[in-house]
């Protein structure tokens, strides 16, 4: 273990504990300049990258089946439930943006110094759990995807997708804007699959158009209701909220008012966009089933490989399935290496704990590798689909435990000082934690009593 550094609380923040941990990920903390002077556009460029990093979570391979099973069960009409949840994610990441930048804290460090030891140790499990469950969803997602594209068994490709621990250190030391890249690559791949897959499907332009304007048959109808709760409640993933507060912090801004006034205003900028591509790829997978199943009578489809299997001769193009597993491996890539690092962000925060990168990364793989390959060895794949289930509950179960902190520390102007919440934010910030929380209390009841 490597020793804790103490540091001195900046003087205004009075709300916070004198002393605090070193930053997290402190081999990249800082590490990135930002220019003083130039144009809008050039200090912009600065700061592109973490909102990126965060997209990730919003179109991994949990949220697919629920996109998946809306679109051919419903055709276009939850599409704006997949506007609303974005929108609600947009909002939340602002405030972790404004939480790291303006006090120097991440989410699991800002709970560290503001509750117990007890709450804290609870906290970190339940944030453990959930960095574990969505981590499960991605190797199961990047194996399946293995699985279709090269016959891969996927007890084999459960295993290949742990080197990524490898691809993180290495690009890692030779800086966080390596990550970044290969991170805003892969977006990109996800981006133009779906952008082909969308001009294949020819889908009814009228009904995407009406498909976000929300209709009051999504709450009067029981089973579109609940698919749409499933949209609502996998959309902001919680170990999200700990990776961007921490990641805005690779850049070295100002340590001034005004500094960190413009670098939450830049870096709001870059996870706003970034999540208007997540809503593209999101609302995309929705519309290419609606277009593709629904309209032609098959309205059972919810898993991958159905989908994957089926779209070929519905699309009626070769190139249509190859994309759609391209697409899959990306977002499950993609999401496993943004996992590894919440999970380092975590421990450090909450716990005080500075493992190895290399060790708190491979303790994170194996605990989401381990009952992946118990499962396949048990039922075989068949129960990939049960396990993904099981994982989305978990996310949901423990989605609320980040938020309610988040937005009562953006609300503290104590805490916060001059950067605090207005209160027109902050006002809407509980509305939309008290939505979370019911959601999912309501996702959770139908899960286990439906």
């Amino acid at each position: 273990m490597e020793p804790v550094i103490q540091e001195q609380a900046p003087p205004s923040q009075t709300g916070w504990n004198k002393a605090r941990i070193a930053p997290s990920l402190p081999e990249v903390h800082k590490s990135i300049a930002v220019p003083t002077k130039g144009s809008f556009i050039r200090r912009l460029l600065a700061f592109v990258g973490p909102g990126y990093l965060v997209a990730v979570g919003y179109m991994d391979p949990g949220n697919w089946a629920t996109d998946l099973a809306g679109g051919s069960q419903f055709g276009y009409t939850l599409l704006s439930v997949i506007l609303i949840s974005n929108l609600m994610a947009i909002l939340l990441q602002s405030l972790t943006a404004r939480l790291g930048i303006a006090t120097g804290r991440d989410l699991a460090q800002a709970c560290r110094d503001h509750y117990g030891k007890r709450t804290n140790i609870g906290l970190w499990v339940l944030c453990e759990l959930a960095i574990a469950a969505c981590d499960l969803a991605e190797i199961i997602g990047a194996a399946i995807a293995l699985q279709l594209l090269f016959g891969m068994p996927m007890l084999y490709g459960v295993l290949l997708t742990s080197l990524d621990v490898i691809l993180v250190l290495m690009l890692q030391n030779k800086g966080f804007r390596y990550i970044e890249a290969l991170v805003i690559s892969l977006l990109v791949t996800i981006f133009g699959c779906f952008a082909i897959e969308m001009f294949l499907s020819k889908p009814d332009v009228g009904g995407i158009a009406q498909g976000f304007i929300p209709s009051a048959e999504i709450v009067s109808n029981p089973e579109m209701l609940y698919i749409a709760l499933g949209i609502l409640g996998a959309t902001v993933m919680p170990h999200n909220l700990y990776l961007h507060s921490s990641i805005v912090q690779t850049r070295k801004y100002e340590e001034t008012a005004l500094g960190k006034r413009q670098a939450i205003r830049f870096a709001t900028i870059d996870s706003t966009v970034a999540l208007m591509l997540a809503l593209f790829v999101n609302a995309a997978i929705l519309i290419l089933s609606a277009a593709a199943f629904h309209s032609t009578g098959h309205t059972d489809v919810a898993e991958i490989q159905d989908a994957y299997l089926l779209l070929d001769p519905l699309v009626g193009s070769s190139i249509a399935s190859v994309l759609f597993a391209v697409a899959l491996l990306a977002s499950g890539q993609n999401a496993t290496l943004t996992g590894t690092l919440a999970g380092q962000i975590v421990m450090e925060g909450f716990l005080n704990i500075r493992l190895k990168p290399w060790l708190r990364r491979l303790i994170t793989r194996m605990i989401a590798i381990i009952p992946a390959v118990i499962v396949l060895s048990i039922s075989g794949e068949k129960g990939t689909g049960e396990l993904l289930i099981l994982s989305q509950v978990i996310l949901s179960l423990q989605l609320s435990f980040a938020v309610i902190p988040l937005v009562k520390f953006t609300s503290d102007k104590l805490k916060m000082g001059e950067f605090v919440a207005p209160k027109w934010l902050s006002s809407l910030s509980w509305a939309v934690a008290v939505i979370i929380a019911g959601l999912n209390v309501y996702l959770l009841y139908g899960t286990f009593f439906r």
